[in-house]
């Protein structure tokens, strides 16, 4: 396995989520894990971080993230690309902000690039 280099961290956590592999996701997760969505809602803790992401899953089985460029400043990474879902609203260019904690993701958080 790799080492905890945020970049490597960040990359491998996107690879769970594109394989909706919630097994992954944990255990990249630390225990007060927090996931921010676009609107600014959050999900905190690790359990209720992969009960919603298997709800996610389950409505948008087609869901991935496309990763263009990723920048780490210590121990947070910036990403830049763009999601693919049949979904609409979950389509296109997008900004993730990964926060690593001890080889963990502590913070990941999803903005959108296209202001409303």
């Amino acid at each position: 396995m790799t080492t905890g280099d945020p970049t490597s961290v960040a990359i491998r956590f996107n690879d769970h989520i594109n394989d909706r592999d919630l097994g992954g996701l944990a255990s990249l997760m630390t225990d007060d894990h927090v996931f921010v969505d676009p609107d600014g809602a959050a999900v905190s803790g690790r359990a209720a971080c992969i009960d919603a992401w298997r709800g996610f899953f389950a409505a948008f089985p087609d869901y991935r993230n496309v990763f263009a460029s990723l920048t780490a400043n210590g121990d947070t990474v910036t990403i830049t690309g763009h999601s693919v879902c049949t979904e609409p609203a979950l389509a296109g260019p997008a900004v993730w902000t990964a926060t690593i904690r001890g080889g963990s993701v502590a913070r990941w958080q999803v903005q959108d690039t296209v202001d409303a």
